[in-house]
């Protein structure tokens, strides 16, 4: 499912520190820093994203 609504990490710390947000695209999803979005954003496949996903999970 795509978005348009990017999603910052729950790990990200209430302090304007070091966020990354997410959101969900029409071939898996994209990342961003919080900090540097002017930089733009990273794009992963659907396969990408779950293994990163179950990998942080474990």
């Amino acid at each position: 499912m795509m978005t348009d609504q990017w999603n910052k990490s729950t790990y990200s710390n209430g302090e304007g520190g070091n966020c990354v947000e997410a959101r969900a695209t029409g071939q898996g999803a994209a990342v961003r820093d919080t900090q540097h979005r002017h930089l733009g954003h990273l794009n992963a496949s659907a396969l990408e994203w779950k293994a990163f996903v179950e990998a942080v999970r474990s």
